[in-house]
């Protein structure tokens, strides 16, 4: 399972992780050039930006082709909103929706919806139904009870740049999406915003239960060996728009960076107290990393960090192996990885797309650093 963050066109940072990840593995088959993320992954899911890319790499693109598309799209995604328009939100719908339509859009009208056959692998995406006020994680799971091809309101049967278009719309950043999901019936028409404001900006725990829950249908096994997730942020950082002595426009604008930042380590954190977790970056003084060590606790912190992790080959009895891949953008955390010439407030914003070529650079330089096939233990490819 792959699960994807939600975090603006900061989700090229994602990218530069998704990028080593993919060349690792293709270095293994036997035709490198044909591999595809989605060859390896059995589950992909995203939220906001990372419903996006999940998407992408669902219907089969390659990572390259994915970066592509956030160079060629991304200023013209963050196009600002007439002055008339600003109130409602700061940036147009209309240039996001046309892009998402001419990336999902097949060549017939069934080859643009959640039905499997559609996709290279299963999806999930993660929107927040304003209507209903709840999260709505979509999935093109065949056997899941809203999937029923009978029903009028069937999910499968929803344009997929629809759904997309639905989890990336931001409060206060984009308009909200409307979504009618059966024409003959008025009460099936919900209004969605963003998956990020959601619990669920970091979707991997919720993939992690959609997957494995008899009531979702597909009731995979789990354990250390039967199951792995994979989780990639778009990078962690202190919210810099968020300040109380700012004012309340100010604070707005905010606000959805700071609740996305706050979800994003506590998923992260249930993930690694449910499944055993391979590798992650330092939570905090307390908790560490929370990756299986071979030392007794309670230790110091450079004690800890000395200790060599329990093999892999030692079963836990956790319900998954975990990994999770993320940047720092704290000024601190550029350094530490040779970006010194960046400017931490700068490559912190979600809309940032002046940035664009340092998010790339983030991207790389902490894939380098990070990702190793090691972390996948049996699930490595000749594992």
């Amino acid at each position: 399972m792959l699960a994807l963050d939600g975090g603006g066109i900061r989700g090229i940072v994602t990218l530069g992780f998704l990028k080593k990840l993919e060349t690792l593995l293709a270095e293994k088959q036997q035709d490198p050039a044909a591999f595809r993320l989605c060859d390896y992954f059995d589950y992909i899911a995203g939220t906001s930006t990372g419903a996006i890319i999940a998407a992408c790499l669902a219907r089969g693109m390659s990572v390259d082709e994915v970066l592509k598309f956030y160079q060629d799209t991304g200023p013209e995604m963050f196009e600002k909103s007439r002055i008339d328009k600003r109130l409602a939100s700061l940036y147009k719908s209309d240039p996001l929706e046309a892009e998402l339509r001419k990336t999902f859009d097949g060549n017939d009208a069934t080859d643009r919806n959640l039905f499997p056959q559609n996709l290279r692998c299963l999806l999930m995406v993660v929107t927040r139904n304003v209507t209903t006020d709840s999260p709505w994680p979509l999935s093109s799971n065949p056997d899941a009870y809203y999937n029923n091809p009978e029903r009028a309101d069937c999910n499968l049967k929803v344009p997929l740049w629809k759904i997309v278009r639905a989890s990336t719309a931001a409060p206060i950043y984009f308009p909200p999406e409307i979504v009618n999901w059966d024409a003959n019936d008025p009460g099936k028409t919900f209004t969605f915003v963003d998956g990020g404001v959601t619990p669920y900006n970091n979707p991997g725990f919720l993939l992690y239960r959609m997957a494995t829950h008899p009531n979702y249908h597909l009731s995979w096994k789990t354990g250390e060996r039967k199951l792995l997730l994979v989780s990639v942020g778009t990078g962690a950082s202190s919210n810099p728009d968020f300040k109380y002595h700012a004012n309340i426009p100010s604070n707005l604008l905010g606000l959805p960076g700071a609740i996305m930042y706050g979800i994003q380590i506590d998923q992260d954190v249930n993930c690694r107290f449910v499944g055993r977790c391979s590798y992650g970056d330092f939570i905090d003084r307390e908790l560490r990393d929370l990756t299986c060590r071979d030392i007794d606790v309670p230790c110091t912190i450079d004690a800890w960090n000395a200790a060599p992790h329990k093999p892999l080959t030692t079963d836990l009895g956790r319900a998954f192996l975990y990994v999770r891949y993320n940047a720092d953008l704290s000024q601190e955390g550029l350094n530490c990885v040779g970006l010194n010439d960046l400017v931490a407030e700068k490559v912190q914003q979600m809309d940032a797309v002046d940035q664009i070529p340092n998010f790339i650079r983030i991207g790389k330089e902490n894939a380098e650093r990070q990702v190793k096939l090691e972390h996948l233990g049996s699930f490595a490819p000749g594992a």
